[in-house]
């Protein structure tokens, strides 16, 4: 363990693709909740589903406003949305995902919820329920789900959640500054995921992720053309996927971070920096066929065309 961490590599990802069984059913390789999606943010819970679908997961259900899940439906016919009551996400739609989170394997909650008073109150509310009645159930708290926890920090103390902060994010949950080296870097992401007691994924130019425990790993695959809008919700959507189907926290935000950056590798190796998150999304089959496969991969040093 170089540094006292270790470097993502393809077997990272291949070790927890699971067996596809000749007499599987749907829903034996998760159903994936995704909470999320508001009146100005429509296509940030869909491309979560649609990464999580994209990374194997049986099931993607997005639980969105009712006008917004009807936008959503329309995003594509793969997605199912549950429409919940109310112009925004608030502590009034707790109670109709109850039936649904005790059906899901893992659950997404954030992206594209916006940051009204309402909505504030109402993932305040939400993530208490998750603690005291579906504590073993795996969460992600991504954008704004995270923003609003930052403030409520210990009621992310559980080793099966992840967090997933870019930079700003990481600032704000933690009060402290980045320090620019990367080994540095990685001992605050180590001990910010041991003073919150959840799986912290900090997205930078190198990733960096860390469980409670101290395991700390960094990711070198992806490149500057990530920072375009979404595909931060690609990674939330590949990582749900992994704690859907029953990877452990740390192994499935480790896994996640390496797959999300090579499939934008490959993005910039067809394409040049001008891609977006859906064209990442559509890249996920290709790279996982290339992992199991064992092709030759190169981490950290694509160049665009």
């Amino acid at each position: 363990m170089a540094g006292d961490y270790i470097h993502t590599e393809p077997d990272d990802v291949l070790k927890v693709l699971p067996e596809r069984k000749a007499e599987a059913h749907k829903g034996d390789y998760g159903r994936l909740l995704v909470v999320g999606g508001g009146l100005d943010y429509v296509g940030a819970p869909a491309l979560v589903a649609l990464a999580a679908l994209r990374t194997g997961v049986d099931l993607a259900i997005v639980a969105a406003p009712e006008k917004t899940a009807w936008a959503i439906n329309s995003i594509s016919p793969d997605l199912i949305t549950i429409k919940l009551p109310g112009r925004k996400f608030g502590p009034s739609a707790v109670p109709e995902l109850d039936k649904h989170l005790k059906r899901a394997t893992a659950v997404v909650v954030g992206p594209g919820l916006g940051m009204s008073s309402e909505t504030r109150k109402g993932v305040i509310e939400l993530t208490k329920k998750l603690a005291e009645s579906y504590p073993q159930l795996p969460a992600i708290f991504d954008a704004d789900g995270l923003k609003v926890l930052a403030t409520k920090r210990e009621l992310l103390r559980n080793p099966n959640w992840v967090v997933t902060p870019h930079a700003g994010e990481f600032e704000l949950l933690t009060g402290l500054n980045l320090p620019a080296a990367d080994d540095q870097r990685a001992k605050q992401v180590r001990a910010a995921a041991k003073d919150l007691g959840c799986v912290v994924l900090l997205k930078t130019g190198v990733d960096i992720i860390s469980a409670p425990d101290g395991r700390c790993a960094l990711n070198r695959t992806g490149n500057p053309g990530m920072t375009v809008g979404g595909t931060g919700d690609v990674l939330a959507g590949i990582v749900g996927a992994f704690l859907a189907q029953g990877v452990e926290a740390f192994q499935s935000a480790v896994a996640g971070a390496f797959l999300c950056g090579y499939a934008g590798d490959l993005c910039l190796q067809d394409m040049g920096y001008e891609f977006v998150a859906s064209d990442l999304i559509k890249k996920l089959p290709l790279a996982l066929a290339k992992i199991r496969r064992s092709e030759g991969i190169t981490i950290g040093k694509v160049q665009g065309s």
